[in-house]
């Protein structure tokens, strides 16, 4: 069975570990995948029941009566539970699940046309003859490439191939019918590269890996633009090759550019790999949000501009933090260098976590950094709402429940002579003869100790924020890797609360400043301070106490700040020499992830600065 690895590249300069080789057996993660596999997998099911996602799929499979519900890319969600349900039998093996993946995966077969087409919207609404009509929104490919991804991981976790047979007769029909010579076309919603090379790693068919390739540089050619749509939101308006930032759907910009990662790797490809690293550097330098999220604008679900990052009108999808962390990760595997660990980590615990609640069941699809105590929640996807337990547009929960069931697979890698640690969670992990074990509370405790079962050299990420951290005793540097070699191995990364400013060239925050403890940006909410949240200002150099009290037992932060305006209006307040603004007050943050798991009220991650 190949690596249970969603990118077991054989490339790069890392290799990744998969499931059975890494287990996440405490700590932080193992509630919330306890929590994933328990109550929000077989509920994400009865909810796709409800949704009619299963319903279309039986009715082009000859099962029932009726129409097609919901939006073109309905299938892409089934597939998503179907990964899901896969990397969580993977992790923790379960008969009742095992039959639910079995049962639908013979649903979806059934789907299938002989020559492997598969697309149960297009096919009960348009028939045969609408196949490819209107690609640029039909997501035919979006579609596709999902369904290969949950095939792969179904075919790694369990063994069973019926689901990969349905898969390659549909990338066998794929590849029949794109590329030079045939249509020459693409999807408007990029993650069938991905997929293809995914599929290509399994089954070792250089066909799909070709395709995969095709699709990459097709973009960027005209082809959107002579279907009458505007580039620039598809990812079509600059080559990947000669791009030097994202732009357009954040989502599909990010899925993009993890699939050219994913060629570049099986390719050699050190000119796209080296276009990637300059896109991935302007977009985390100038477009991402202090919690790691992606895409500043409701309007197409988009990047803004350079530093256009407003707190309160964040569009920051769950899913675009998703594609960032998959795009990151292959950056890494391709390199090695410790920054796209560090992205990962802050994606991660923040502009990821945040879309889910601490019950694991419902959902954010949208994640700004401010809600004002006075707003109104203008559509489904807005906090203002609360969390919910799905969406009408339900790519988000499907896909957060892939992420945790395979979470394990992002924490370690290994080369020839070292094991690699990027992410820290109590766990097991293998590699050849050797096993580490890890312990940390992290990241409440900054302590990691690791014991090996025979002397080893372990690689170990020290974050960017991480001053002052050291590796049995002695200091290491931040922002890279530390080498240590033995059977016992303790790293200690300090936790103490810091105050980080804005970018002055980010208008909407500047003169603004967050907290921040370790890899968790933190958030305050007016479920904890007595003043009003939109009025508060933080008091520079005061200190900063810590305390678990609440929410799961988060590790909470205290500081000082003043309250209130005064009597002028804002729109008119200068503050003059020895102006005081309003009365001195605590400031209590909580993590950003864990806001509005209590009421919703007014949030706000930057505070101006007294």
């Amino acid at each position: 069975m190949t690596s249970r690895s969603p990118a077991a590249t054989t490339k790069g300069r890392r290799h990744p570990l998969g499931l059975g080789q890494v287990s996440i057996t405490g700590g932080f993660w193992a509630p919330r995948q306890a929590r994933n596999g328990a109550a929000a997998i077989p509920s994400g099911q009865d909810q796709l029941e409800k949704a009619g996602n299963l319903h279309n799929l039986r009715l082009t499979a000859g099962i029932g009566e009726g129409e097609a519900i919901g939006p073109v890319f309905a299938d892409s969600d089934v597939y998503k539970w179907l990964e899901a349900a896969a990397w969580e039998y993977g992790r923790n093996p379960d008969d009742d699940l095992l039959r639910r993946i079995r049962e639908l995966t013979a649903v979806v077969a059934a789907a299938q046309r002989e020559d492997g087409y598969l697309d149960s919207v297009v096919q009960l609404r348009y028939g045969d003859e609408g196949r490819y009509q209107q690609l640029v929104w039909s997501h035919e490919h979006y579609c596709a490439g999902h369904l290969i991804q949950a095939a792969v991981a179904t075919v790694r976790c369990t063994g069973e191939r019926e689901l990969l047979d349905v898969a390659i007769k549909l990338a066998d029909h794929l590849y029949a019918t794109f590329g030079d010579g045939k249509t020459v076309d693409i999807d408007g919603h990029p993650v069938i590269e991905m997929a293809l090379v995914e599929l290509y790693r399994e089954t070792g068919t250089e066909t799909y890996l070709e395709l995969a390739k095709w699709f990459v540089d097709a973009r960027g050619h005209g082809i959107i633009e002579r279907h009458g749509h505007a580039p620039a939101y598809f990812s079509d308006r600059v080559p990947v090759r000669e791009a030097t930032t994202v732009e357009g759907h954040s989502v599909r910009a990010v899925y993009l550019a993890a699939g050219a990662a994913d060629v570049a790797l099986e390719t050699d490809d050190t000119a796209l790999l080296d276009a990637l690293k300059v896109q991935f550097d302007h977009m985390w330098s100038t477009k991402t949000y202090i919690t790691g999220g992606l895409g500043a604008r409701w309007e197409g679900e988009a990047f803004g501009d350079e530093y256009e990052l407003p707190a309160d009108r964040a569009y920051a999808e769950t899913c675009a933090a998703i594609g960032g962390i998959q795009w990151a990760w292959r950056m890494l595997l391709a390199t090695g260098e410790a920054k796209y660990g560090d992205a990962i980590e802050r994606m991660l615990y923040n502009g990821f976590l945040a879309g889910v609640s601490l019950s694991g069941t419902e959902y954010f699809y949208v994640n700004p950094l401010q809600l004002r105590g006075a707003a109104h929640a203008d559509n489904g996807r807005s906090p203002a709402h609360g969390r919910r337990g799905w969406f009408d547009c339900a790519c988000c929960p499907p896909n957060i429940m892939r992420t945790l069931a395979s979470l394990d697979t992002y924490l370690a890698t290994s080369t020839d002579d070292a094991i690699q640690l990027h992410q820290y969670a109590d766990g097991v992990i293998k590699s050849g003869d050797v096993e580490l074990t890890v312990e940390t509370a992290y990241p409440w405790d900054g302590t990691v100790h690791i014991t090996a079962s025979a002397p080893t050299a372990v690689e170990l990420r020290i974050p960017g924020w991480a001053d002052g951290a050291t590796v049995n005793g002695h200091r290491v540097d931040a922002g890279g890797y530390a080498r240590a070699e033995g059977t016992e191995i303790e790293l200690v990364l300090p936790l103490t609360p810091r105050v980080v400013g804005a970018d002055p060239r980010i208008d909407a925050v500047r003169g603004c400043v967050a907290l921040e403890r370790g890899p968790l940006v933190y958030a305050v909410e007016q479920e904890d301070n007595a003043a009003n949240v939109d009025d508060l200002h933080l008091l520079p150099g005061a200190p900063i106490a810590e305390a678990s009290e609440l929410l799961d037992g988060v590790t909470v932060l205290r500081a000082q700040g003043r309250a209130g305006t005064g009597h002028r209006p804002g729109w008119s307040f200068v503050p003059e020499a020895g102006d005081s603004v309003g009365e001195e007050v605590e400031v209590v943050a909580v993590p950003y992830y864990a806001w509005a798991n209590r009421e919703i009220g007014a949030m706000r991650v930057w505070l101006p600065r007294v």
